[in-house]
């Protein structure tokens, strides 16, 4: 059986795929690369807007007119609230989730009544809590040099403008000494690992000991599996505790130096709308409590532009806060309604003009792209450490994609380097150490 996988969203979505194509080849399936030479394409889907919808159903008639002998399965977070819909466009079966047991049960059976998980029996990780420890573990994370780590799913946060929760179900946390067994088979391969989930900071909620957090967890990581750089997925700015600040000032960049904190407005009124429970200033503080003890970081968050109600003043708000932290990059997202949420009954109330949202967009991306040049440019002269990817490129600690320097170059590897960033126009090239010698490696 040939199979082709297409994967709409993030790093959790990315996972299961991961997991479902491991689980397919593990009954006998190969993985190809085009949806033409395959008889079977599984399709995971994204809910975080009506858009990713959109895209999914698009896709899916592309693949019914240009690939019509080839069966079609859907699964993921738009198939777990709307699988009545693609049960209706004619596809081969639909997985109410992302289990890769049923998806693999769907694939190879071609039934059109696969729908195996149900939204209201979501109470495990997708089986991976009972499933056994060790062959079952994802090995590897194909054809890339950094690996994904989920170590939780699914949210107990109840934002206005978020259908994933509603997809995912109730945060739940795999247990630590399953995930540091991972982490072990996946560091074969990958000499970085991101941990990664719906709600990483709140992981351990759920296993009835307090004292296992996300920082003991990155504890035991860090003691368990040396020479891997591990990096944090996602992460609320309420939720980075002391003990993990300690760690990532104290690992010796074996806990990378960046976070990704969303932020989604820096306007006390909007915020209360999105029903987030953070204030602008209590993201404000934490911030710069977090860039004070690491002097080098590449800090990135997520923003949406005209939330209804948000006024003129709110967008200097979040302005303001853009120019002062130290974000090095910006996710920004005009506000698009996701059906059966909040927000969506928001938009009808005080809406505020798609226009208006663009060019609040554009404001934002380009005061962040000026601060990202100049954090760039003042990185040229200091050392990195970094993992070698495809195509002469390499991304370091702090988040930043850099060219390796001619000379230099070679495949991919499964170490981490270290070298000295140089400043080349408006990019940054690293001449690496020679893994011995500590000498650039393109020395003579």
């Amino acid at each position: 059986m040939r199979i082709h996988y297409h994967t709409f969203g993030c790093k959790a979505n990315q996972y299961d795929t991961e997991r479902m194509r491991q689980e397919l080849e593990a009954r006998g399936a190969a993985t190809v690369e085009g949806p033409g030479d395959a008889e079977v394409v599984v399709v995971n889907t994204c809910t975080v807007t009506n858009q990713a919808d959109a895209d999914a159903r698009r896709l899916i008639r592309r693949l019914r007119r240009d690939h019509p002998s080839a069966q079609v399965v859907v699964a993921g977070c738009s198939a777990a609230l709307k699988a009545d819909d693609y049960r209706g466009m004619g596809v081969d079966g639909v997985v109410e989730g992302h289990d890769p047991v049923a998806v693999a049960g769907a694939a190879l059976a071609g039934a059109s009544t696969s729908a195996l998980v149900q939204l209201s029996d979501r109470r495990t990780l997708d089986r991976l809590d009972t499933e056994p420890v060790g062959a079952e573990l994802l090995r590897r994370r194909r054809g890339a040099t950094r690996g994904w780590l989920k170590i939780q799913d699914g949210c107990d946060r109840k934002c206005a403008f978020c259908a994933t929760r509603l997809a995912r179900g109730a945060s739940r946390s795999r247990a630590v000494d399953e995930v540091v067994a991972e982490a072990r088979v996946l560091a074969r391969t990958h000499p970085e690992l991101v941990l990664t989930g719906v709600h990483i900071g709140h992981y351990g909620l759920d296993l009835g000991d307090r004292a296992t957090t996300l920082g003991t967890l990155l504890g035991r990581l860090l003691e368990a599996v040396p020479d891997t750089r591990f990096r944090l997925g996602s992460i609320e700015a309420t939720e980075i505790d002391d003990r993990l600040l300690d760690l990532m000032a104290g690992s010796g960049g074996r806990v990378a130096p960046h976070l990704h904190m969303p932020l989604q407005s820096g306007a006390d009124p909007v915020l209360r709308r999105m029903r987030r429970w953070h204030t602008r200033e209590q993201y404000r503080t934490r911030a710069l409590e977090i860039a004070e003890r690491l002097p080098v970081l590449g800090l990135g968050a997520d923003v949406i532009t005209g939330f209804p109600g948000e006024t003129d003043d709110d967008h200097r708000s979040t302005a303001d806060l853009v120019d002062e932290l130290p974000f090095t990059y910006l996710h920004v997202f005009p506000f698009s309604p996701r059906d059966d949420t909040v927000a969506a009954q928001l938009q009808k109330e005080m809406p505020v003009p798609q226009r208006v949202a663009g060019e609040r967009s554009r404001d934002l991306r380009e005061r962040v792209a000026a601060k990202g040049a100049r954090y760039r440019a003042g990185r040229a002269g200091q050392e990195a450490e970094v993992v070698l990817e495809d195509g002469g490129r390499a991304l370091t600690g702090d988040y930043l994609r850099v060219t390796v320097a001619e000379g230099a170059r070679g495949e991919h590897g499964s170490a981490l380097r270290r070298g000295r960033l140089h400043s080349n126009g408006d990019d940054l090239y690293i001449d690496l150490f020679d893994p011995v010698t500590a000498h650039p490696a393109h020395a003579s």
